[in-house]
């Protein structure tokens, strides 16, 4: 994904001491970066989604058809919402290591206070809200940065968005309607 201000502008938090608002703030040697705050607005956004399918487990899915890309545009069959909540589960299990994922599990996944889980896993409040931090800045950016196909944007997940390149032969193939150039020109008119 390209980093720039339109993307972060919409997802950064108002009140950030380190943005101010728009989404990027200056790293080393003048480069702009996107700000944490976008990439835990990625996070909440992901997880938000995750738990409504989550919430709508019970109802069978419908399948949709999709187009590929690529030179035989197939179509496929597909339920979207249990794809994107093992997307989530299994690129947030590759994420993060041990101890964030039992974190990740029990606060995020099976929605545990921050009492429950700091006597489970043995730990003081601060480290906990920091390892909590850290696990929505590292998924969010890799829910946006996912190759080849991020989690977010949301709508382009789920909506099938399909993003054809022209192939060699069709841009060589010109039909013939439109080869042809009329030589009549039209009148001007004052």
């Amino acid at each position: 994904m390209q980093w720039d201000r339109s993307k972060t502008i919409g997802l950064a938090k108002v009140s950030c001491s380190y943005c101010h608002g728009y989404g990027l703030r200056f790293a080393r040697k003048g480069k702009e970066i996107p700000c944490q705050c976008v990439f835990r607005a990625i996070f909440r956004a992901c997880l938000n989604r995750f738990q409504e399918c989550v919430e709508g487990g019970h109802h069978t899915s419908t399948v949709t058809l999709e187009y590929c890309r690529g030179a035989e545009r197939q179509r496929v069959y597909s339920r979207k919402r249990e794809e994107f909540m093992a997307d989530f589960c299994l690129v947030s299990d590759r994420a993060l290591d041990e101890i964030e994922q039992k974190v990740f599990r029990y606060h995020f996944l099976l929605g545990a206070d921050c009492r429950l889980c700091c006597r489970q896993l043995r730990m003081d409040r601060g480290t906990f809200y920091h390892i909590v931090y850290k696990i929505q800045e590292t998924l969010g950016r890799t829910f946006a940065e996912l190759e080849p196909y991020a989690l977010f944007p949301l709508d382009e997940y789920f909506s099938g968005m399909v993003r054809r390149k022209p192939t060699l032969a069709a841009q060589a193939f010109t039909p013939p309607h439109l080869a042809r150039k009329s030589n009549s020109e039209l009148p001007l008119s004052a």
